[in-house]
C-alpha cells in the first residue's frame, strides 16, 4: 500500500482558484493554508465515510489531509467487514487505518455500524439498514463492539452509535428498538474507556417526533448524559435554511439534557447533479456551487456554535444500497475505481477556512443588527451592526481571544447557491468594533484585499465600511492580523 502514483499534487500557487469574481480593491496577498500540525484544535471534522464498504480507498486521500488543517476524522468500522466470517474477526483494514491515521496526528471519530449477515435479524450492512435485533445477532454485535474498544482505546476516544437509523422514514428502526441498541453500546463503550466521547443519534434528516421518543428513553433510563454530544444531518438546498428546525431540535434536547450540544455529524453538497448519487442530486451543482454550499454550512454552522463534520473528503464509489452510482460530495475528484484524481475547489476553500477560523476564536454572542448608527450599547461587550440593505444577510463576528480583534464573516443567504459570482456594494457600520488594519478577504478564491482609506473610517469604537462586495459566498471584513496569508 503507498500514495496514489497519478492523483495531481495540491496547488500551492496563489492564484490555485480561479474564478471570474472581481473586485476593484488591490489584491494583497492569498490566505495561507495551515496543516494539522499548524492548528491545536478547531470546530470542524472531515469526513473518511465508507471505507467499510470499501467505496473509498484510504491510501488514495490520505496524503491530502493533512494540508486540508482538520484533525477529526468521521470513519465508519464496519461489523460485517471485521466479521465478514461468523466468529472470526480480521481487524487488518481496519488496524491499517487506525495506526496511520494516529501516526499523523489524526483523531478517528469511529461509528459503530452497520448490522451483519452471518446472524439472524443481524441488521443489514448498508445506509438505511434495519438494526440487529435477535438475541444471537446482539450478542454478537455486543462482543464486536467490546473487542473493537479494547483494540483501539489508546488510539480512538470519539465514538458514533449507528449511521441514519430514520433514514428514508424507515418502519423498522424504531426510536424504541434504536434507543435499546444505543443504550447497550454505550454502555459497553462506557465501561471500558470511561474517558471516552460517545454521540448518539446521527438521525438522518431532522424528524422531532423521533428524536424526542428517542431522548425521553435515554433520559427515562438514565443514560442520555453519557453522551458528549447528539449529531443530525440534514441535507437541505439552502445551507442557510434549516435552522429554524435545528434550533426546534435543540429545544427538544433541552427538555431532556440541555446541557449536552448538537453536532452537525455529516453534511456536504455534490458537484455535480444526477440520480442515484444521494442528496441533493435534483439541481445543476458545479465546484463553485459545491465549494459555496460548503463554505456556508460551516460558518453558518460555527455562528451557531454548532461541531461541523464535512461530508466528506473523496467522492465515492458506491456499488450498493439506496445510492448506487459516484457520490460527487466529496471535495477530491475520484472515479469509479477509487482513484484520487485532483481537489476541487471546495478543497482550497475549505483549507482557507481552516487557515483562519481555529479555537484561537471566540463568537460575539452579543451582536444585534440595528437600523440605529448612533446606537450606543451600555455594555461594552456587544456589538451592534447595519447594513445598507433589508435583503437577507448572514452576518457572525468573532474576536480573538487575547488580542480582542475582530473578524465578520458575510454573505447573501436567500437561496441555494448560484455559478453567478457577481457582488453588490454594501456599506457595514460595527459599534464596538475592534480592527487595527481591517482586510477584506474572499473565501472561495482566499485573495486578501487591502481595503482603500477611502472606504472605511473610525470614529471612537464605531467602524464604517463602505462599497464591500458581498454575494452568496463567504466574504470577510477582517483584521489583518487574523489572517495568514501569502
Amino acid at each position: 500500500m503507498g500514495e496514489p502514483a497519478t492523483a495531481q499534487p495540491i496547488d500551492t500557487r496563489p492564484d490555485r482558484v480561479k474564478t471570474d469574481f472581481a473586485v476593484a480593491m488591490p489584491r494583497i496577498g492569498t490566505v495561507k493554508p495551515r496543516s494539522t500540525s499548524e492548528i491545536t484544535g478547531s470546530n470542524w471534522l472531515i469526513g473518511c465515510e465508507t471505507m467499510d464498504r470499501d467505496f473509498t480507498d484510504y491510501d488514495q486521500y490520505k496524503a491530502y489531509i493533512a494540508p486540508l488543517g482538520i484533525k477529526r476524522l468521521r470513519m465508519q468500522a464496519g461489523w460485517d467487514k471485521t466479521e465478514n466470517v461468523k466468529g472470526q474477526y480480521d481487524w487488518a483494514w481496519l488496524d491499517y487505518i487506525i495506526d496511520d491515521a494516529h501516526r499523523r496526528g489524526f483523531q478517528p471519530w469511529l461509528q459503530t455500524s452497520y448490522g451483519n449477515h452471518n446472524y439472524p435479524n443481524g441488521g443489514g450492512a448498508n445506509l438505511g439498514a434495519g438494526v440487529p435485533t435477535s438475541p444471537e445477532a446482539l450478542a454478537a454485535w455486543d462482543r464486536w463492539v467490546e473487542a473493537m474498544v479494547k483494540r483501539y482505546k489508546n488510539k480512538v476516544v470519539d465514538w458514533e452509535i449507528w449511521n441514519e437509523p430514520n433514514f428514508g422514514d424507515n418502519q423498522e428502526n424504531t426510536p424504541d428498538k434504536f434507543a435499546a441498541l444505543t443504550i447497550r453500546t454505550v454502555d459497553i463503550i462506557k465501561r471500558i474507556q470511561p474517558e471516552a466521547r460517545v454521540s448518539g443519534l446521527a438521525m438522518g434528516h431532522i424528524d422531532l417526533d423521533y428524536a424526542d421518543r428517542f431522548f425521553k428513553i435515554l433520559a427515562d433510563r438514565k443514560k442520555i448524559l453519557l453522551f458528549d454530544n447528539f449529531t443530525y444531518h440534514d441535507y437541505v438546498y439552502n445551507p442557510d435554511s434549516h435552522y429554524g428546525k435545528v434550533m426546534k431540535l435543540r429545544a427538544v434536547l433541552d427538555k431532556y439534557a440541555p446541557g449536552i450540544p448538537l453536532r452537525q455529524g455529516e453534511n456536504g453538497c455534490p458537484s455535480g447533479g444526477g440520480s442515484g448519487r444521494g442528496a441533493l442530486w435534483d439541481y445543476d451543482w458545479s465546484e463553485l456551487t459545491q465549494a459555496k454550499w460548503d463554505l456556508r454550512r460551516m460558518l453558518g454552522d460555527l455562528g451557531h456554535d454548532i461541531e461541523t463534520s464535512i461530508f466528506g473528503l473523496i467522492e465515492m464509489a458506491y456499488t450498493s444500497g439506496p445510492i448506487n452510482r459516484l457520490n460527487y460530495k466529496g471535495i477530491i475528484k475520484s472515479d469509479s475505481t477509487k482513484r484520487a484524481i485532483r481537489p476541487k475547489m471546495a478543497y482550497y476553500a475549505i483549507q482557507h477556512v481552516t487557515s483562519i477560523f481555529d479555537n484561537s476564536l471566540e463568537r460575539l454572542k452579543k451582536l444585534k443588527p440595528s437600523y440605529n448608527n448612533a446606537y450606543l450599547p451600555a455594555d461594552q461587550s456587544e456589538v451592534v451592526y447595519s447594513r445598507s440593505t433589508d435583503r437577507s444577510l448572514a452576518v457572525y463576528g468573532y474576536r480573538h481571544k487575547n488580542t480582542g480583534k475582530q473578524v465578520y464573516t458575510i454573505w447573501s443567504d436567500e437561496y441555494i447557491p448560484t455559478d453567478s459570482n457577481k457582488t453588490r456594494n454594501l456599506t457595514f457600520t460595527f459599534i464596538n468594533g475592534h480592527f487595527d488594519q481591517p482586510v477584506y478577504v474572499d473565501l472561495i478564491s482566499g485573495g486578501v484585499y487591502e481595503i482603500p482609506a477611502g472606504q472605511w473610517k473610525k470614529t471612537g469604537s464605531t467602524y464604517t465600511f463602505t462599497n464591500m462586495p458581498v454575494y452568496d459566498a463567504p466574504i470577510l471584513i477582517a483584521d489583518k492580523s487574523l489572517v495568514k496569508f501569502q
